[in-house]
């Protein structure tokens, strides 16, 4: 058998014996890897040889007899895991979720990632580490480009202390292919999207509430200052709403519902990877598959809408329409 269909089953095989309470027997494990891993066979002996392997990295798994037989459990101590409060599964996921968690590379945040991750290496033996190693090898986490905030680490701080202390803060900001500017913030808290990290906060000269909320891109600050002046935080505020309203990072206080329309495969591409957990594909009266998803800009829904090409046509409302539209003709002039 691979090598990595005997890892995937063993780390299974933690799992089922940490949500035991009272123990499973060999031939208990062996049926629940069958069901869960989706197996055609599966022999006992197999079984215990995966659990001695694993009694040989360093698990602490006991046996004690049973009315139903010899059972097997994890002990409390499991070498040596449970002192730092982590199980040998949870450990494992911890690694991949670090991985995910590269774009806060040069901040505090990592900082605090890597001294816990650490500290976890040199409280686990040699033979559980190894074990954990062997296992991320049949994994791969990627799609995310890298980068680094560490020029920016003392900004973050700034910005951190201002949200704690609801501070107003002096930035000086610079968008793409425009001079940089001084403003002031009233910031509310982070956001990382596509690996960049935003500061949600409101522009101080701007009176309207539907309006004032935005999203402002650290790679953007120049400078970040935090004044001796405090702003009161509008109760109405709720970030994880604001920020589950649209597709991407665009803000808005009201979303818009865009209509469009799928050719077979585009629809099924939607289905596979969500535009947004509120996005509905119903069928129109000609046959065709309609997409409802709310949006906050033309610009957040103009990469996907142009990475299924003709497979999908913007109908309303007409502004979004519009946008498309300019786009697809611009690049129309560049390839004619």
């Amino acid at each position: 058998m691979a090598r990595n269909e005997q890892l995937i089953r063993q780390h299974k095989l933690l799992q089922l014996l940490e949500f035991s309470r009272f123990g499973r027997t060999l031939e208990e494990l062996r049926g629940d890897l069958v069901a869960d891993l989706g197996l055609s066979t599966l022999h006992e002996r197999t079984v215990r040889r995966d659990v001695e392997a694993l009694q040989a990295a360093g698990f602490d798994i006991q046996t004690d007899t049973l009315e139903r037989g010899k059972v097997y459990k994890l002990g409390q101590n499991c070498n040596g895991v449970h002192e730092v409060g982590i199980s040998a599964t949870e450990l494992i996921a911890l690694s991949i979720g670090r991985e995910l968690l590269f774009p806060l590379l040069g901040t505090q945040y990592w900082q605090g990632i890597e001294t816990f991750w650490n500290k976890l290496q040199e409280a686990v033996p040699n033979g559980v580490f190894d074990h954990y190693a062997r296992y991320r090898k049949s994994l791969h986490v990627f799609g995310s480009p890298r980068k680094s905030y560490e020029d920016q680490a003392g900004i973050l701080k700034t910005i951190n202390r201002a949200v704690l202390e609801h501070r107003i803060v002096e930035i000086e900001y610079e968008p793409v292919a425009k001079p940089a500017t001084v403003r002031r913030i009233e910031p509310y808290g982070l956001a990382v999207y596509q690996s960049s990290i935003y500061v949600v906060a409101a522009a101080e000269e701007v009176d309207d509430p539907a309006e004032r909320l935005r999203h402002w891109k650290l790679d953007r600050f120049r400078h970040a200052r935090a004044l001796d002046e405090y702003f009161k935080p509008d109760p109405a505020v709720d970030l994880e709403s604001h920020l589950g309203r649209s597709i991407g990072i665009f803000s808005g206080d009201e979303p818009t519902i865009v209509k469009i329309r799928l050719g077979g495969r585009a629809s099924a591409w939607v289905r596979e990877d969500p535009w947004h957990p509120e996005q509905k594909i119903e069928t129109d009266a000609d046959g065709s598959e309609i997409l409802f998803v709310p949006a906050s800009h033309p610009r957040e829904l103009l990469p996907k809408v142009l990475s299924l090409a003709a497979d999908a046509e913007v109908i309303e409302p007409a502004s979004f329409r519009e946008s498309v539209a300019e786009a697809v003709q611009g690049m129309s002039k560049n390839y004619s």
